[in-house]
């Protein structure tokens, strides 16, 4: 009897310490941003580390080629197919049967489009829903057939419903049940499920076991919260980390590209850097003047300081690579003709204006540069450094004469001309968006461009309203600075990184992870 149970216990033993025939070691995949996740609600996750998580869990009607931010490569995703009216207002999407939402939230339908789409264009329930003001109404066929009305024609109406913002598709079900919840039980039809998130530690991926493309060869994945760039940095160098966020800046890449491991991937969108002129303080109301710190700026130091790699420079009003942008316009660094700009104007001892600026080091040094460079010119920038909060908040309330801004929007001339120049969108007012300058001369293009009848009509929209905005000199372009994330030897993508809608490399069903 004894032997028999020390024999059993042995037994136990053994099969507790050795591999069994048939069982796979769990692949998990441990990567880092910089921050927390507030929430996970696809129709309202607008931060870095929100979308990185979001682009992982779920799909939109189309979607950007994995490895791609480029409108030109949206492809099928939930839709298998569609077709457009010869007038461009109707939309019909054909859905892929028998996608599997996570969890036991059951099969997407037609049902469950309908409700997102509408959900997005709420302004109650959607961070986007300004996306969506072109879209009338969404009807349901039949269980896998969606037809979408628009008020006017939108080209890039297929962008609005890919795999960003409030393109991705949700659980009709799960949303309602789970209301203002939803936001941290999300349910998508993604590659990745949500399990579990410990605020300020980490957010806990599972494979899809279901997913409509193949059950991803990543089984776990571990995004955790390391604030400090130092500390994310360790964490990668010591083996914790298969995948991080880096440090957007030249020296670094160049120093990591050095170290054994590191695999530095730079890649768009970025944030875009702008000088917005704010004409409604004087002297700054005068084109002369405005024309005289276009001249200037040279933004070539601003991209050496950067590094070329990290910080290209931009040449129009519209970020590089965004479809419409145009370069027909460009300023060109002159200190001699800033001068005698300034003199034609009146103001041949010089000019003294104020500029709000944040503390934030993505800001304050490039600042700093530009300050020196104004100064050259006869133009003395009085700096007013405060936290970013608090230059968020005054530059809103119409309060800096120069503001320094940098956004990343989807790649389209539209965004960025409707958000930074259109009158309606000039801060403290009702309709307030970010136009720190108070541009207000190409309004007709922009707005016509966004029901024009075809794209050519449309890139030529866009080009005029840049022409208009640079010859008005509303802002001056200076730099994109561009996505850096860092990844171990062990992590192959599945694709060649070059984009990034959601600002994180996708990881999808293809990502492997080799073991360690």
């Amino acid at each position: 009897m004894m032997n028999r149970l020390v024999s059993g216990i042995a037994g136990l033993m053994l099969s507790t310490c050795l591999p069994v025939m048939g069982w796979a070691e769990e692949v998990v995949l441990r990567s880092a941003g910089n921050g927390d996740v507030s929430t996970l609600d696809a129709h309202r996750a607008s931060s870095t580390n929100d979308k990185t998580i979001v682009g992982w869990m779920y799909n939109g009607l189309v979607r950007f080629k994995p490895g791609s931010a480029s409108p030109k490569d949206l492809e099928p995703d939930l839709a298998e197919r569609w077709e457009t009216s010869e007038d461009g207002k109707v939309w019909t999407f054909h859905l892929r049967k028998g996608v599997k939402f996570h969890g036991d939230w059951g099969e997407l339908t037609a049902d469950d489009v309908v409700y997102s789409l509408q959900r997005s264009a709420d302004p109650k329930r959607s961070t986007f829903s300004s996306d969506f003001a072109a879209m009338e109404k969404v009807e349901k066929v039949d269980d896998y057939t969606v037809r979408v009305t628009l008020k006017y024609a939108d080209v890039n109406f297929l962008g609005r419903v890919s795999n960003y913002h409030g393109g991705n598709i949700v659980s009709a079900k799960a949303a309602e049940k789970l209301g203002d919840k939803f936001g941290s039980n999300p349910v998508g039809t993604g590659p990745f499920s949500f399990v579990e998130q410990v605020t300020q530690q980490y957010v806990k991926l599972a494979a899809h076991p279901d997913y409509f493309r193949g059950k991803p060869k990543i089984d776990t994945i571990m995004q955790r919260v390391i604030p400090s760039d130092s500390a994310r940095e360790l964490a990668f160098t010591s083996g914790e980390l298969d995948l991080m966020y880096g440090k957007r800046e030249q020296r670094w890449v160049d120093a990591a590209r050095k170290r054994e491991g590191f695999n530095v991937q730079i890649f768009q969108p970025g944030e875009y850097r702008l000088l917005h002129i704010n004409q409604s303080v004087p002297p700054l109301d005068d084109v002369r003047v405005r024309r005289a710190i276009a001249a200037a700026v040279n933004t070539a130091d601003l991209v050496r300081y950067a590094g070329p790699d990290v910080a290209p420079k931009g040449c129009s009003v519209v970020p590089p690579g965004y479809l419409g942008e145009d370069c027909s316009v460009t300023y060109s660094y002159d200190l001699e003709k800033a001068k005698g700009l300034l003199a034609e104007a009146g103001h041949k001892d010089g000019i003294s204006i104020k500029a709000i600026v944040s503390s934030n080091t993505a800001q304050l040094p490039f600042m700093e540069i530009i300050q020196a460079q104004l100064a050259k010119a006869g133009i003395k920038m009085e700096m007013q450094v405060v936290d970013h909060a608090t230059y968020q908040s005054q530059t809103r309330k119409d309060l800096s004469a120069l503001v320094f801004y940098g956004a990343a929007r989807f790649p389209i001339a539209d965004t960025y001309l409707s958000e930074f120049f259109h009158s309606r969108a000039t801060v403290n007012t009702p309709t307030a968006a970010t136009n720190f300058s108070h541009c207000a001369v190409a309004d007709k293009e922009i707005e016509e461009a966004r029901v024009a009848p075809s794209a050519e009509k449309q890139n030529a929209l866009w080009k005029e309203a840049q022409r208009k905005i640079m010859e008005d000199v509303c802002a001056v372009p200076l730099f994109e600075l561009r996505q850096v994330w860092a990844r171990s030897d062990a992590l192959d993508f599945g694709y060649e990184l070059k984009g990034a809608i959601n600002l994180a490399p996708p990881i999808t069903e293809a990502t492997t992870l080799k073991p360690r």
